[in-house]
C-alpha cells in the first residue's frame, strides 16, 4: 500500500486516489478501469481512499496529506487543505455546470428571490467535520442568490442547523435501509416542515431530486449563471488534484493519468446515455435527476482544462472562505496551478 512517509522512493508500489460523487472525468474513467490500468503498465496499484478501512487513510479525502496521492472533486476541501499548508499541486479543472437553487415549499408566498427578505434561510452546521464543507456551500449558494437578487445577507435570517457529521464510513450497515450514501437535506427538510426555517439552498442531481420530492417551490437558481463568481460553489468547478511529491518526482505519471482522465471527453461525446449512467450510479440517483440537475449535454462537459477564468472564480471562492472563516490563510491560487502535465498529456498519443 501507498505510504505517507515524507520521502518515497520515486517509483512507488501504489498510488492512492479520491473521488467524490459527482459527474467528474475521474469518476467515469475509475469506472471504466482507465486509471488502473494506465498504472498498471507502470507496475503500479491502485488504492482507492475512500474504500480503506483506516479513517486516518479516509481522512485524506479532505486534507490530502497522503503523498503519491490524486483527487477530483468538490473544490472546497482541497481550497481548505492548501489553505491550511497542504503540499498540493491544482493540475486540471472540470467544469460541469448544476442545479443550484434556493428553495421554499409552494404556497409559502417566497417565489422570487426579492420575497426572501426578512426571511430565515437554514444553514447546515457540522461542528464534527474538519472542514464544514456542505455549509460552506450552503453559505456561498444563499450568498448568491441573494446577490443576483440585490439583497444583502443583512436583510435575512440565517438559522443554524445542526447535522450528522458528514465524516467518511467504510461501508453502510446491513440492514433493509443500508445504502451506500442516502439523500442530504434531511434536516433542512424538517426544520422548513417544522416552520423554523422558510427556504434553504440545494445543489446538484440530489438537490434536484429532494425539491422534487418535497414539491418545491425554486426561489433563485444560480447554478447555470454566465458569471462564474456567481456560480462558483464546491461542484463548479472541480480540481484534479495532487501531492506535491507526486507532481515533482514523477510529472510523467501525472501526465499519464490526466491523459487517461482526459480520454473520457471524447468518450462521453460519442457515449452520451452510457456517460449519465455512469454519472448517475456514482452520485446514487436516477438518470433522470442528472439530465435536470446538469443539462441534456451534461456528457459534453467533461473535460480537463485550465481556464483562466474558472482559476480566477475559485481565487473569488478562496476569497469568500476567507471572509467567513472557512479558511483562516490566503494564497495564491496561480502559484497553485502547476500547467505542465496537462500541458504534457497533450503530446501523449491515444491508448
Amino acid at each position: 500500500m501507498p505510504q505517507a512517509a515524507s520521502r518515497l522512493s520515486v517509483s512507488p508500489d501504489s498510488v492512492w486516489y479520491t473521488r467524490c460523487p459527482a459527474p467528474t472525468p475521474l469518476s467515469i474513467a475509475a469506472q471504466l478501469g482507465w486509471v488502473e490500468q494506465t498504472f498498471a503498465r507502470h507496475g503500479i496499484a491502485v488504492a482507492s481512499i475512500r474504500d480503506s478501512r483506516d479513517p486516518v487513510v479516509r481522512q485524506s479525502h479532505f486534507d490530502h496529506h497522503l503523498d503519491w496521492s490524486f483527487r477530483q472533486g468538490g473544490n472546497i476541501p482541497p481550497t481548505w487543505a492548501r489553505a491550511g499548508g497542504a503540499r498540493t499541486r491544482l493540475v486540471g479543472l472540470t467544469r460541469t455546470d448544476e442545479f443550484q437553487a434556493v428553495i421554499a415549499l409552494p404556497g409559502a408566498g417566497i417565489v422570487a428571490g426579492h420575497d426572501l427578505k426578512g426571511r430565515r434561510l437554514g444553514l447546515p452546521r457540522r461542528p464534527g467535520d474538519r472542514i464544514d464543507f456542505q455549509r460552506a456551500t450552503a453559505l456561498k449558494g444563499i450568498v448568491s442568490a441573494l446577490e443576483i437578487s440585490e439583497i444583502s445577507v443583512d436583510d435575512v435570517e440565517l438559522v443554524d442547523i445542526e447535522a450528522a457529521t458528514s465524516a467518511l464510513s467504510t461501508q453502510a450497515e446491513a440492514g433493509p435501509f443500508a445504502l451506500s450514501r442516502r439523500l442530504p437535506y434531511g434536516e433542512e427538510i424538517k426544520a422548513l416542515h417544522r416552520g423554523s426555517i422558510d427556504a434553504f439552498f440545494v445543489k446538484g442531481a440530489e438537490g434536484v431530486t429532494v425539491a422534487n420530492l418535497i414539491g418545491a417551490q425554486i426561489v433563485a437558481e444560480t447554478g447555470f449563471h454566465p458569471d462564474a463568481r456567481i456560480r462558483i460553489n464546491n461542484g463548479t468547478p472541480r480540481p484534479l488534484t495532487v501531492d506535491a511529491t507526486f507532481a515533482t518526482e514523477r510529472p510523467d505519471l501525472v501526465a499519464d493519468l490526466i491523459a487517461a482522465v482526459q480520454r473520457v471527453d471524447e468518450w462521453a461525446q460519442a457515449n452520451p446515455a452510457d456517460a449519465v449512467r455512469f454519472i448517475a450510479a456514482e452520485i446514487g440517483v436516477s438518470e433522470a435527476a442528472v439530465r435536470a440537475a446538469n443539462g441534456v449535454e451534461v456528457h459534453r462537459h467533461l473535460s480537463l482544462t485550465l481556464d483562466p477564468v474558472e482559476i480566477d472564480a475559485i481565487a473569488h471562492f478562496r476569497d469568500f472562505l476567507l471572509q467567513w472563516g472557512f479558511i483562516t490563510e490566503s494564497f495564491n491560487v496561480n502559484d497553485w496551478v502547476d500547467p505542465r502535465p496537462l500541458a504534457l498529456a497533450h503530446l501523449r498519443q491515444p491508448l
